[in-house]
């Protein structure tokens, strides 16, 4: 991955760069040394059960049992533009048609 430059006069010549948020103060290494991790912290706020309920790692969607396959594929502009036309889904819907086209042409 492509490291981010960031361009600290622009940032620092900001109207707002020397303006100081009392509800958000920047941290202090104080702050810092006092921090806890979560796995710390939410037990004593919501109990061992819920901690441990709020700190497992997400499952994401669930896999399906035929995902579908990443393919690049080169069409002409015609035959998207026509997809992308009928709005959202067109991708499904170009899907569905080959599915249909495969139904009607079998490979025997």
């Amino acid at each position: 991955m492509k490291p981010i430059k960031i361009d600290w006069d622009f940032v620092d010549s900001h109207p707002m760069a020397d303006k100081h948020d009392d509800d958000s103060p920047e941290l202090t290494d104080e702050d810092f040394a006092r921090m806890r991790p979560a796995s710390a912290v939410l037990p004593e706020i919501f109990g061992a059960e819920l901690a441990a309920e709020m700190l497992k790692p997400k499952g994401g969607r669930p896999r399906k049992d035929n995902p579908k396959v990443f393919v690049g594929i080169r069409l002409d502009t015609e035959i998207v533009d026509s997809f992308k036309a009928t709005g959202r889904g067109w991708q499904t819907r170009m899907n569905d048609a080959l599915k249909q086209w495969l139904r009607e042409h079998s490979a025997v």
